[in-house]
């Protein structure tokens, strides 16, 4: 039997917005790049505005963020492990842009533009996860759970949408060579590397120390570059 009543479009396009936040910001939970994919295309089909996603695809592309294999496929070739959550800020920012992403902490012009100058000196050390919220403060955006054990990554913006977002791409996990083990011999997540959206891909990470010892081995790549 039909339903007596239906959602409204208004209805229908806010669950998807709030489905969307909470697939960004548990992609563990929600099955990945692919769920977020899916509910971006629900929510331009509802705005009428499919085409947008292809745009963001060739964008996407001439940066160098996306491959065959889709984002997954462009963290492959820079940082270790599980990629669930850096995934998801990239998608992030594409739904910042749209007006959809919502912000837990909104960052004034004047904290950004001190992170933004402060970033890549501050990433020359190795860092955890209580060393960036002591010096930048709660993310705008948590991408993954808030248990220490887990990798996340943390996203930082402003109002202004045209401002590109600032990520921080944390680790925690086993060493390679080593058995796993529950919990991992890391009490805080590790910073890998920083990263500035809406840049070419390749030039918009400052590894850590930590981070460049754990890069993935790139056929070419001199050791230690970046």
């Amino acid at each position: 039997m039909p339903a007596d009543t239906l959602a409204s479009p208004d209805e229908i396009h806010a669950y998807l917005v709030d489905q969307l936040n909470d697939a960004i910001r548990r992609p563990g939970m929600w099955g990945g790049e692919l769920a977020i994919r899916l509910t971006l295309d629900h929510l331009l089909f509802v705005e009428c505005r499919q085409g947008a996603w292809e745009d963001e695809q060739r964008a996407l592309e001439r940066r160098e963020a996306r491959t065959a294999t889709g984002v997954k496929g462009a963290f492959e070739a820079v940082l270790p492990a599980d990629h669930g959550t850096n995934v998801a800020s990239v998608y992030a920012e594409f739904a910042r842009r749209q007006g959809w992403l919502k912000l837990d902490r909104v960052l004034s012009a004047d904290e950004y533009a001190t992170m933004l100058a402060a970033i890549d000196s501050w990433a020359a050390r190795d860092r955890t996860w209580a060393d960036a919220t002591s010096a930048f403060g709660t993310p705008s955006v948590l991408f993954g759970s808030t248990n220490p054990y887990y990798g996340k990554t943390l996203g930082y913006a402003t109002a202004d949408r045209s401002t590109p977002m600032l990520f921080l791409h944390l680790w925690n996990g086993t060493d390679p060579g080593s058995d796993p083990t529950w919990p991992p011999s890391h009490e805080q997540p590790l910073l890998l590397a920083v990263r500035r959206g809406d840049a070419p891909f390749a030039a918009s990470f400052t590894f850590t120390p930590e981070g460049q010892r754990r890069r993935p081995a790139q056929e070419g790549r001199e050791p230690g570059s970046s």
